[in-house]
């Protein structure tokens, strides 16, 4: 689904991002990113959606070299992107926003969002009124429509308890299987990352330091020293 060769960001002289490497699969995996602060993930992200242009490397997708194309054309070739700040109008109710990104998609087949991220309840609840782990439901939600094949989730637990946290990671889990998507989600609860992810990154000062399933990310000494040992 996506191939991420030598990929270096740089801002001025500050360098995000480090000739990594990385292949994301497609059909069901949601692959999670994790790492310490300014490790490079929420950069990643921006320049896999095309929000930051690389410094060096290429970043291909289904096989086509991307590295150059802008978000729009990202978003309608089935790549989506949610971000750490929820990115809804907290004036509208949840079912004419979710009905205005479907109207300007071109997708009249939202019933499954609102079903697979349990938002049926709030359709007519305005978005400023309700919790903000529903929120954080509603900008994931948005973020599918259109069904994307490729979907970028950027901490979508930011602000949540470690329950709400592993309650959203479940139901993305779930949606990814059952529409044999692929999803990238970075996030910090790596207890949630481990729980429902099926395979694990992990960046470091901007590098690509280690990739497996997580019964291995949690057993890598090179890991355990650079992250977990002090997110335990």
């Amino acid at each position: 689904m996506l191939e991420i060769d030598k990929l270096s960001v740089s801002y001025g002289t500050v360098h995000a991002l480090q000739e990594v490497d990385l292949e994301i699969a497609g059909e069901g995996v949601l692959h999670g990113v994790i790492g310490p602060n300014g490790a490079g993930k929420s950069t990643l992200l921006d320049a896999v959606s095309g929000r930051r242009r690389p410094t060096a490397g290429a970043i291909r997708y289904r096989g086509q070299d991307i590295t150059r194309r802008s978000v729009a054309w990202r978003r309608r070739r089935g790549m989506a992107r949610s971000f750490q700040r929820t990115n809804i109008f907290q004036d509208l109710t949840v079912r004419e926003q979710l009905s205005l990104v479907a109207w300007r998609l071109g997708d009249d087949r939202i019933s499954d969002v609102i079903e697979v991220m349990d938002l049926g309840d709030y359709l007519e609840e305005r978005a400023g009124r309700i919790a903000y782990g529903v929120q954080r439901r509603v900008d994931v939600a948005l973020a599918l429509i259109g069904r994307p094949q490729l979907l970028l989730l950027d901490e979508p637990g930011a602000g949540l308890s470690a329950e709400e946290t592993l309650r959203l990671f479940q139901h993305v889990r779930d949606l990814v299987g059952e529409r044999r998507i692929a999803a990238v989600v970075v996030e910090h609860d790596v207890d949630a990352v481990f729980a429902c992810c099926g395979v694990v990154t992990v960046l470091d000062l901007g590098r690509h330091l280690a990739t497996g399933v997580p019964a291995e990310i949690r057993a890598d000494q090179r890991v355990i020293t650079a992250y977990l040992g002090s997110a335990a």
